[in-house]
């Protein structure tokens, strides 16, 4: 596919016509990064914003000693990094690849100057940036708030809303990814899909859970009910 049919495709970008999609197809840059690769660090100028078009890319902190807190992982058709595109400033955070992936990438400079031409343009990435606010509010909640069973019944709550409130669903990420993003370790979170196992919130096997009891998951993740 072609980078403006790529475009075409791209969530946030919906609603444009095909001569805007063909002046971003114009700009766009498209980039590969191993498994296992910087795409940028904290720090680093904020020269442009990406989009995944395959695999899958990580967005994550670093304490002073070291301990990784994944913050966001991001799949195709999601923009990553685009904070500084109206901040003009450096990236927050640490982005790599947890897979071979394919991004798009849009220098600030060039995208600036089309947002100036189209409104729509800057609509769009204001929505984006609304809806990870509000991630973020979950996100410091869960982690200051809630213990971590807690986060995990809220954690597989939200991928049941995102997949249309199915029942089943895979954890395509390892558990150490998995503990990072809610803040512990793998042998927690081990121990914590075991108790909810054995309460039958949920059954899992390998990567598949299956939520068997939505309201007391909810009463988890809420604080009313513990393991």
């Amino acid at each position: 596919m072609t980078n403006v049919e790529h475009i075409a495709q791209i969530p946030m970008f919906d609603g444009l016509s095909p001569d805007q999609h063909r002046e971003l197809g114009s700009i766009a840059l498209e980039k590969a990064f191993a498994r296992g690769t910087t795409i940028f660090s904290e720090g680093d100028p904020g020269s442009g914003f990406y989009v995944a078009i395959s695999g899958r890319v990580k967005i994550f902190k670093l304490s002073a000693d070291g301990k990784e807190q994944i913050l966001h992982i991001f799949g195709p058709g999601e923009p990553f990094g685009e904070v500084p595109v109206f901040e003009g400033r450096k990236f927050p955070a640490h982005a790599s690849a947890l897979e071979h992936s394919v991004c798009l990438y849009f220098p600030r400079p060039a995208f600036i100057e089309l947002i100036k031409g189209n409104p729509s343009l800057a609509l769009a990435m204001l929505g984006v940036l609304s809806r990870r606010l509000r991630t973020f509010t979950v996100l410091v909640d869960n982690l200051s708030l809630k213990e971590v069973p807690g986060r995990l019944a809220a954690h597989l709550l939200y991928l049941s809303e995102s997949m249309d409130g199915t029942d089943s669903l895979d954890l395509d990420i390892s558990k150490g990814q998995l503990a990072a993003l809610l803040g512990t370790i793998p042998e927690t979170l081990s121990r914590i899909l075991g108790r909810m196992v054995k309460q039958g919130l949920i059954e899992s096997v390998g990567p598949r859970v299956k939520l068997l009891d939505r309201e007391g998951l909810e009463e988890l993740a809420e604080g009313v009910r513990r393991l």
